[in-house]
């Protein structure tokens, strides 16, 4: 009997533990695994792909979900919940270990929510035995099922010491702005205003009147420029929200330090990048020497709460939400402000938070957006600046706005009314200043094309990649083709049905077992291109001075890095890992030391924010999607204090994809010239390039195919 007993409790243990093993290979975890997998073996191969990044940010957005639901239900037994944590843990671990191979991921974990990834989102949840939701809505970060209650961190003891002795911190509800209700009552109104940016009459303003400067003085020994003075001006003036967008290198910074200044918005807060986190604060204390600054870092418990201007990044602002909303701050600076543009983002509500909080407290506080791109994909994106901003809310404008609106006597079925609604919002605070129009003592700059040709094995691999790229594409085609013929044909090819190939190419990414995709062809271009173009950097260094080197993957930093090295010069870096000490570091050696010849940057960690006007040239090493990430790296360089011309020294790989690349880049404008500026030039993105390339690529295959029609 006690051997039957002892079998059957061994039986009973084994159907548990099958039991368990069913339990674990069921349900979402086991998918988001084994995505994670994925993702992780094409990091290790250096096969990224914009599908991978898509499943990356999928896969992090799907954790988070999946921790909130078993939080938040009872009914799961306490050691299985205990599990299941332990095993998103186990994911989440190697999401932060793929973050880390690969910087550049970083963006993904809070950035736009893209069709794709809520395509493989659903996928998972589909893969998994999950029901879709009744609206099928994507949960983003600020979506996504949250703890009953959210238990904010207590204030830093120095700010609970300010809160409670400084009598400024009072409500001052003083000059509160009334409600407004006229003609324009029931109209939607928040579409039309955005229509008036997107399709402004050639030549529209782009920039409020600013008054002639006055009085305004710099500190000793640093001189304020007129457009700058003009500024501060208007905030001398009484005017309190701005946002400004002056293109890269014309001293937006010190012009939001020192409109504080003449505003008297002390304490101010500046929500800033990371990567540019100390140089605020140094540029804080050049500006207006008779301020005290801190910075909140980590937990925030080494800050000063009695400082005058406090200094956060976006990510550590997250943390502190609560009583940095409650401290009584009378300015609020957000810098890089198209950070913000997804306004479902985490980062965007908690700015747009402190923001209506201070509006509550303050009647009239400063706000500033400063950005030289305000617009990077679409005309929404101005949507949560101008919420910051206080000029409209969620789903209508602004009191002040309305009053504007309703003055004009216009609806939105009138013509009229677009012109005068934007010139309403303008009106609001937005400046825009061109470096041609108001610094003309600023050298000229200008892009030189060094076209290089990849030779040996590494040109032929590349050569026979772009080939096969190429008869993928007209096999999708030539499938398509199969079932639907759309649109006109010209020359035997129908051009509507080889954009949707391409279109469908770029949003899924390509599939990397057979063959590479746009953006490994440009990765790999830009690996055999990193030896050519740190040499002729080195030739410069030697030749012309101190020299910027950007690029936008680490192995071809540190190719570049190496060749220096055989050259003898002496070199600093920026990378997306680095900490600010670092950094600052780094950039304290290249613009100080005689010795240090180059400067090796991230497009992505180095392409805002800071000054390296010591050196007059910069080679690009690689290409970026968008004129726009191209402009930002050179204005590091071409901005107020340089005095020598810039030349931007672009490596470009002959009778590659590069070269057309290169040729849309050129050939496009970005989305701020034609809202901002009246321009009538086409708007592009960066997804409009990739499908470009492609899409003449593919016209190419086809032309020299005549069967293939």
């Amino acid at each position: 009997m006690a051997r039957r007993r002892v079998d059957r409790s061994g039986a009973d243990r084994s159907s548990r533990n099958r039991s368990r093993r069913r339990q674990d290979d069921d349900g979402l975890i086991p998918v988001l695994a084994k995505a994670v997998r994925e993702v992780e073996a094409a990091v290790e191969r250096r096969q990224l792909t914009a599908g991978q990044r898509s499943r990356l940010q999928a896969v992090a957005l799907l954790v988070r979900e999946e921790r909130a639901r078993i939080q938040g239900d009872s009914s799961v037994p306490e050691a299985r919940a205990n599990n299941d944590r332990k095993r998103l843990d186990g994911v989440a671990t190697i999401l932060a270990q793929i973050v880390a191979r690969e910087p550049s991921l970083f963006a993904e974990l809070d950035g736009d929510v893209s069709e794709t990834t809520q395509r493989l989102m659903r996928e998972m949840r589909h893969a998994a035995g999950i029901a879709p939701a009744q609206d099928d809505e994507v949960a983003t970060p600020a979506t996504a099922p949250q703890p009953t209650e959210r238990k904010a961190p207590p204030p830093p003891p120095s700010v609970r010491a300010a809160q409670l002795a400084n009598p400024f911190l009072t409500p001052d509800f003083s000059r509160a702005s009334a409600k407004v209700q006229g003609h324009l009552a029931g109209w939607e109104l928040i579409g039309p205003i955005l229509n008036a940016f997107e399709h402004p009459a050639p030549g529209a303003p782009a920039c409020m009147a600013l008054p002639e400067p006055r009085g305004t003085t710099a500190p000793k020994g640093l001189d304020l420029m007129a457009h700058q003075a003009r500024l501060l001006a208007a905030a001398s003036a009484g005017h309190r929200t701005f946002l400004l967008a002056d293109e890269p290198g014309l001293g937006k910074t010190a012009q939001a330090l020192l409109a504080a200044q003449v505003a008297n918005a002390y304490p101010l807060l500046a929500v800033v990048p990371n990567v540019v986190k100390t140089n605020w604060a140094r540029e804080a204390q050049q500006w207006t020497p008779g301020r005290s600054v801190t910075v909140i870092h980590g937990d925030g418990q080494t800050i000063d709460g009695f400082a005058d201007i406090v200094v956060v990044n976006y990510e550590v602002l997250d943390r502190h939400v609560d009583w940095i909303g409650d401290h009584g701050f009378r300015g609020m600076v957000v810098d890089e402000a198209h950070y913000i543009k997804n306004k479902k983002s985490q980062r965007s509500q908690h700015v747009i938070e402190v923001s209506d909080r201070i509006r509550k407290r303050v009647s009239r506080p400063l706000l500033m957006a400063l950005t030289g791109t305000p617009l990077v994909n679409d005309i929404d994106d101005f949507r949560a600046i101008w919420q910051f901003l206080g000029w409209i809310e969620e789903r209508r404008p602004g009191d002040e706005l309305t009053a504007a609106l309703e003055k004009t006597g216009f609806t939105p079925a009138d013509h009229a009314f677009y012109p005068a609604a934007r010139s309403a919002v303008i009106d609001l605070g937005i400046v825009r200043r061109r470096k041609v129009d108001v610094a003309a003592d600023i050298p000229a700059r200008r892009i030189a094309d060094l076209p290089v040709e990849l030779e040996g094995a590494a040109g032929r691999s590349i050569s026979q990649a772009e080939k096969q790229l190429a008869q993928r594409l007209v096999g999708r085609y030539q499938a398509a083709l199969e079932h639907r013929r759309t649109g006109e044909v010209t020359d035997g090819i129908d051009h509507a049905l080889v954009r949707l190939v391409a279109e469908r190419e770029v949003a899924e990414g390509g599939d990397e077992t057979t063959g590479d995709n746009v953006f490994t062809m440009v990765r790999k271009i830009g690996q055999a291109k990193a030896e050519l173009a740190a040499d002729y950097a080195a030739q410069l260094a030697r030749s012309a001075g101190k020299v910027v080197f950007f690029a936008k993957h680490l192995d071809v930093m540190d190719t570049a890095a190496e060749t220096f090295a055989k050259h003898d010069i002496r070199h600093t870096t920026i990378r997306g890992d680095q900490t600010s000490t670092a950094r600052q570091k780094a950039i304290d050696a290249f613009v100080n030391d005689p010795d240090v010849g180059v400067i090796i940057c991230s497009l992505t960690a180095a392409g805002v924010g800071i000054n390296l006007q010591v050196a007059s040239n910069v080679v690009l090493a690689e290409l970026s999607w968008t004129n726009a990430e191209q402009t930002q790296a050179i204005d590091r360089v071409h901005r107020i204090g340089q005095t020598e011309p810039v030349t931007a020294w672009r490596i470009i790989a002959a009778q590659t994809i590069d070269a057309r690349i290169a040729e849309l880049i050129d050939t496009k404008a970005g989305l701020a010239g034609r809202a901002l500026d009246g321009s009538d030039e086409e708007v592009v993105s960066s997804a409009d390039i990739q499908v470009e390339a492609l899409v003449s690529m593919l016209t190419n295959a086809l032309a020299t195919a005549p069967d293939a029609s």
